[in-house]
């Protein structure tokens, strides 16, 4: 085995480049000894090659055609130039392919996130529509039935100033005078609706000079009256520790604020530490009363002023 033959004038002008001479006997060789031009594109393809500097060995008495060299080294620079700014530019262009994906990757993702979030405001919100609808029927219910019991006392009383005989024993009752009484008509006691709408007065009367804390307070009943209605299984959300600073500053020193959970079901438990609203105990159409009266108290700026 022996160094193969290489044009010497072309091997000259590639050291005076800089080239070592092993690199560019290698180049010229297996380049075909051609052109100049020919062994530094191989140079360039295989500048990675772990034997790039160990001179080539070939069998004796092979005959190397010699080549024309038709560069100048100075052609040759702006040529080696010109290809690693080929490669550079490619690089360049395959980073902005991949931040352009990285890009659509994170709007792709907001928007799912967003959709999400819509969906679940869409959900909350029907929710919320439900339990006002059902708080709607039952007032209609109540309504009906306060009209029904006045009827029925008002045909008792007329019975009764005729001299007649009452239909209905509980008729009766209602409109025959009691014991030397006169008779008068029975007068039902305030709902818990017109109750919890007395603690809210009074809590924004008795704190009329801070608004902010008052505003606080509403919010934090709101919270609490929306959780249940909306998770009414979650225990979590029908339980609250009494000595829960945020709880005691924003609820529990304010007039009302205690006696408006009492009216939504909530209990005192476990030696007075805790508020807590039994499954069985749950009533949607108080709750959606209450978080009416939250939403009237904070969207009125007369409640409570007159």
């Amino acid at each position: 085995m022996a160094v193969p033959e290489v044009d010497k004038q072309m091997l000259r002008e590639l050291e005076l480049m800089g080239f070592p001479t092993a690199r560019a006997t290698r180049a010229l060789h297996f380049s075909g000894n051609s052109t100049i031009e020919a062994a530094i594109n191989w140079v360039i393809e295989h500048e990675n090659d772990p034997d790039i500097d160990q001179m080539p060995l070939v069998p004796i008495n092979i005959e190397i055609e010699n080549g024309t060299s038709w560069m100048t080294p100075d052609e040759v620079k702006i040529k080696l130039q010109k290809l690693r700014e080929l490669a550079r530019k490619k690089r360049d262009e395959e980073e902005q392919g991949l931040q352009r994906e990285r890009k659509k990757d994170r709007i792709r993702a907001g928007k799912e996130l967003l959709q999400a979030k819509q969906i679940n405001e869409e959900n909350e919100r029907k929710r919320l529509v439900t339990v006002q609808l059902i708080y709607k029927k039952e007032q209609e219910k109540r309504a009906r039935e306060k009209i029904l019991q006045k009827l029925r006392e008002d045909k008792a009383e007329r019975r009764s100033k005729l001299g007649l005989q009452p239909q209905d024993p509980g008729d009766a009752k209602s409109a025959l005078p009691s014991q030397g009484k006169k008779s008068s008509v029975s007068v039902n006691p305030a709902t818990k609706a017109e109750h919890m709408r007395d603690c809210l007065r009074s809590l924004k009367k008795t704190h009329k000079d801070d608004d902010a804390r008052v505003k606080r307070a509403f919010q934090t009943l709101l919270i609490y009256v929306r959780n249940v209605a909306m998770n009414p299984d979650a225990e979590k959300f029908r339980k609250i520790r009494l000595g829960n600073p945020n709880f005691q500053e924003r609820v529990a020193r304010l007039k009302g604020g205690m006696e408006f959970l009492e009216l939504c079901g909530f209990e005192k438990l476990e030696g007075d530490e805790y508020l807590y609203l039994p499954r069985d105990k749950v009533d949607m159409a108080v709750l959606s009363a209450a978080l009416s009266q939250l939403n009237s108290a904070m969207e009125n700026p007369f409640f409570g002023v007159l």
